[in-house]
C-alpha cells in the first residue's frame, strides 16, 4: 500500500529560513511525481491565501518583476495561468500549471520558478507583511479529472520585517497636568512591519494645560518621531481610548493566529480596545470556543479591553456584512451560512437573513452590539434594528464610505460613527494596505469612556460617545450647550438656536473643519484666510466605482505644468513605497494610484503662486486649468461613480496650525422637523480625517 506522499508525490522549495517582507527573490518549487504520476491534461495548483499581496505571477515579460516559468524533466509541455479566485477560500490565489502534450511518470519532476531572473527580472516579490508560516500550498490533479488533492507537506516560509526606516511613538491622548507621561514607541520597516521590540519611556510632566507632542529618538538607529497630540488639562469628563473592533486571523481569512492578533493589538499597535471578527461561514464550533477563550485571556482592565464576536457575512441581498460584538463571553453564533463548513463543524442553526440574525440576537440573553459595514459585501441599511445597531462604520482598510452615513441619515437611523481596520494582515490598529488592492490605511475609533473597563467602554458605545478617524490619533471634542457630548440627544424648542463647542488637536496641519447637518455642510471653519494662501496647491483624486466589490478606481496618470515650475512635492496616501510619485523634470510628475472611496493626491510647492497652467491626465479623465485666481475653494471635476472627483485648490504656507477651538451657533431656522444629526468632520492637510458621532437635535 502506497503512502499518501508516495502516491501524490512531494515538493521542495529553494527558499528556506527567513525571507524579508516585500523583497524580490527567486523561489524554485520542485515537484516530484508520485506512484500515479500526472496524466495528460492533469494539473498542479500552487495556491496562496487571500490576504497575501505577493507579486502576481506573469509569463510573457522576462525582464519584468514576477516572471514565472516551468519546465518538466521529461520534456512534457506545460501551460501556466494565474487566477486570483480559482480555489476554495481562503486559498484562492492560484498559479495553475497544466501538463499538456505529455504526462509524468513516478519520479519525473517539474521545476516551477517564481521570479525567474534569467531574462533580467528582479525576481518575485514576497508579500509585504510578516507571517510565521507563509504557505505555498500545492495540490495535484493526477488523474486529469479536475479533482485536486493536497500534498501533505507544502513549503512554508517565515516572512520577517526588513530594516527600520521610521519610528512611531504613541502617547495618551489625555494627560493630567503635573503627571509624568508614558510614551510607547516602535520601529517600522518601509511596509509598516514592526522591527524589534517596542519600548516604553516615561517623560516628565507638563505643568500647564495645553496641547503638546513629545519627540522620541532611537539611539541605535537615529530614527526619530513625534507622538500624537497630548491634551493636558485638569478634570476631563471622559478618558480617550483607542479601539479597533474589526479584523481577522489565519483561522479564517487573515494572517497569523488569533493569539498573535491580540498580541499585536496590545504590544505593537498600542490599542486600548480590540475585538476579533472572523467570517461566520468559516468559524467552526471549536474555533468559536477558542475565540471566546482567547478574548477572555487577553482581557485586562486598564490595559487592554477585549470583546468576543464574529462577523455575520450574509450576502448583500439578505442584509450584508455586520460585526456582532458581545459584552461578555458565552454568546451564540448565528452564521449566515455554512459555506465552508460541514453540519458537524457548525451545529448551531444558521441565520441566513439579517432579520433572522436580529431575532436570534434579541433573544440570546446576552448584551450585544451590531455594526453594519462595507467589506467585500456591504450592509443594506434598509434592514435595521435600533436596539442592536448602535453604530455604522465609515472607514476601514477597504476605503472611506460616507455614503453609508447618507443611507443611515436618510432612513432616520440614530447611529454612532466608527472606523476600524477590517485588516487581514495580522496588524489590528496599525493596518497598512501594502501592495494589494486595499485602498486605505485602517481606521481607528476613539472611545470617550469614564475608564478602561468593559463596563465603561460598553456604556460609551451604547451612548454613541465615540468618533472615527482614518487611522490618525486626532483629538476631537464636540459638545452642545449644557455639556451634551457627541452621541447625545436633545430637543430644540421653537425659535431657539443651539451653540456647539468644537475642539480639534490634529496630527498634522488642519485644512478645514466642517459642521454638518446630516450630509449637508452648514459651516466650514479654516485655520487660515484667503490672504494667507501661498505658492502651495493641492491636487486630490477620490471616490469609488460602486458600493460592492469592484469599487477600486485606477488613477494612474501624470501632471504637466506650463509657465511655472515644481520646487517641491508631497504625495498623499501613496501607500505602496514601490510605486512612488515620480518627477521627470521641474514641470512633470507621473504616478500610479488607486482609491476605494478614500482620497489620494499631491501637494505641490510652485516657483510662483498663481502663474501658468496645469494639465492632469489620468485613467479617468484629462483636464486643464489655469492657476491664476485659484483660491481656497478651488475647482472640482465630478466624474460619476460613488463621489469620484478631482479637486484642485490652494493652501497656506506649510507648518500651519494643528489645533483649533471655536463655537458654532446653529439657528433653529436651519433645522428641519425631526432629527438633525449635527456632526463634525475634520480634514488634515496630509489626507487624514475624523468624524464625530452626531448630536441628534430633534426639532418638534
Amino acid at each position: 500500500m502506497k503512502t499518501n506522499s508516495e502516491s501524490l508525490g512531494h515538493v521542495s522549495c529553494s527558499l528556506g529560513g527567513r525571507v524579508v517582507a516585500g523583497s524580490y527573490r527567486t523561489c524554485r518549487l520542485t515537484y516530484t511525481a508520485g506512484f500515479h504520476g500526472i496524466d495528460d491534461t492533469g494539473s498542479i495548483k500552487v495556491v496562496m491565501r487571500y490576504a497575501t499581496d505577493c507579486g502576481v505571477p506573469q509569463f510573457d515579460r522576462p525582464q519584468a518583476p514576477n516572471y514565472t516559468t516551468a519546465r518538466a524533466s521529461n520534456g512534457a509541455r506545460l501551460q501556466l495561468r494565474y487566477d486570483p479566485k480559482d480555489n476554495l477560500r481562503p486559498w484562492g490565489k492560484t498559479l495553475h500549471l497544466k501538463v499538456v502534450q505529455g504526462f509524468l511518470r513516478e519520479g519525473d519532476r517539474i521545476d516551477l520558478t517564481l521570479g525567474d531572473r534569467s531574462g533580467g527580472s528582479p525576481g518575485w516579490q514576497v508579500q509585504t507583511f510578516m507571517e510565521k508560516t507563509f504557505e505555498l500550498r500545492v495540490l495535484v490533479d493526477r488523474f486529469a479529472t479536475y479533482s485536486f488533492e493536497r500534498l501533505p507537506d507544502s513549503p512554508k516560509i517565515r516572512v520577517v520585517a526588513g530594516k527600520p526606516v521610521s519610528l512611531v511613538a504613541v502617547a495618551p491622548t489625555l494627560a493630567a497636568a503635573g503627571e509624568p507621561i508614558s510614551v510607547r514607541s516602535k520601529l517600522e520597516d518601509r511596509w509598516g512591519n514592526p522591527v524589534g521590540r517596542p519600548r516604553k519611556t516615561v517623560f516628565p510632566a507638563f505643568d500647564e494645560p495645553g496641547n503638546y507632542t513629545i519627540s522620541v529618538k532611537d539611539a541605535r538607529t537615529g530614527l526619530a518621531g513625534r507622538t500624537n497630540p497630548i491634551r493636558v488639562g485638569r478634570g476631563e469628563r471622559f478618558g480617550r481610548f483607542w479601539a479597533d473592533l474589526h479584523g481577522q486571523s489565519e483561522e479564517t481569512i487573515g494572517t497569523n493566529s488569533i493569539g498573535d492578533y491580540f498580541r499585536f493589538a496590545r504590544d505593537y499597535a498600542f490599542l486600548d480596545i480590540c475585538s476579533h471578527q472572523g467570517n461566520d461561514f468559516q468559524i467552526t464550533d471549536g474555533f468559536w470556543r477558542k475565540i471566546q477563550t482567547t478574548t477572555r485571556n487577553f482581557h485586562e482592565p486598564r490595559r487592554l479591553v477585549t470583546f468576543p464576536g464574529w462577523e455575520w457575512s450574509g450576502n448583500t441581498a439578505l442584509g450584508g456584512d455586520r460585526n456582532v460584538i458581545f459584552r461578555e463571553e458565552g454568546g451564540p453564533i448565528g452564521r449566515s451560512s455554512r459555506a465552508l463548513l460541514s453540519p458537524g463543524q457548525a451545529r448551531e442553526p444558521c441565520c441566513p437573513t439579517v432579520k433572522e440574525l436580529f431575532a436570534r440576537l434579541r433573544d440570546c440573553g446576552r448584551e450585544v452590539m451590531v455594526i453594519p459595514h462595507v467589506g467585500g459585501r456591504f450592509a443594506d441599511l434598509t434592514r435595521h434594528d435600533p436596539g442592536l445597531e448602535w453604530a455604522v462604520e465609515v472607514h476601514s482598510a477597504w476605503g472611506t464610505f460616507e455614503w453609508m452615513l447618507a443611507d443611515a441619515f436618510a432612513r432616520g437611523h440614530r447611529l454612532a460613527i466608527v472606523a476600524n481596520s477590517d485588516g487581514h494582515k495580522g496588524r489590528p490598529g496599525a493596518s497598512y494596505p501594502g501592495a494589494a488592492t486595499f485602498g486605505s490605511y485602517g481606521g481607528l475609533t476613539c472611545v470617550l469612556a469614564e475608564g478602561l473597563t468593559r463596563e465603561c467602554v460598553w456604556e460609551a458605545y451604547r451612548a454613541r460617545r465615540v468618533y472615527a478617524t482614518s487611522g490618525a490619533r486626532i483629538y476631537l471634542d464636540v459638545e452642545a450647550e449644557d455639556g451634551i457630548p457627541m452621541g447625545g440627544l436633545l430637543n430644540l424648542g421653537f425659535g431657539s438656536g443651539l451653540a456647539f463647542r468644537i475642539r480639534v488637536c490634529g496630527t498634522a496641519p488642519i485644512e478645514r473643519v466642517e459642521v454638518r447637518n446630516g450630509m449637508q455642510v452648514v459651516k466650514c471653519f479654516r485655520t487660515y484666510a484667503p490672504a494667507d494662501l501661498s505658492n502651495r496647491i493641492k491636487l486630490l483624486w477620490e471616490g469609488a466605482e460602486v458600493r460592492g466589490r469592484g469599487r477600486q478606481v485606477a488613477w494612474n496618470g501624470s501632471l504637466t505644468l506650463s509657465g511655472n515650475r515644481i520646487q517641491g512635492m508631497t504625495p498623499l496616501n501613496f501607500h505602496n513605497p514601490d510605486l512612488p510619485c515620480r518627477q521627470a523634470d521641474p514641470t512633470r510628475l507621473d504616478w500610479e494610484s488607486i482609491t476605494t472611496g478614500g482620497v489620494a493626491g499631491l501637494i505641490l510647492d510652485l516657483a510662483r503662486p498663481e502663474a501658468g497652467q496645469i494639465r492632469v491626465e489620468t485613467d479617468q479623465t484629462c483636464l486643464e486649468a489655469g492657476l491664476q485666481g485659484l483660491g481656497v475653494e478651488g475647482r472640482t471635476w465630478p466624474l460619476g461613480g460613488l463621489d469620484k472627483r478631482i479637486s484642485l485648490y490652494r493652501l497656506p504656507a506649510a507648518a500651519g496650525p494643528a489645533h483649533c477651538e471655536f463655537t458654532f451657533r446653529l439657528p433653529a431656522g436651519d433645522c428641519r422637523q425631526g432629527d438633525n444629526p449635527i456632526l463634525v468632520k475634520v480634514v488634515q492637510e496630509d489626507g487624514h480625517m475624523a468624524w464625530s458621532s452626531p448630536i441628534y437635535v430633534v426639532k418638534t
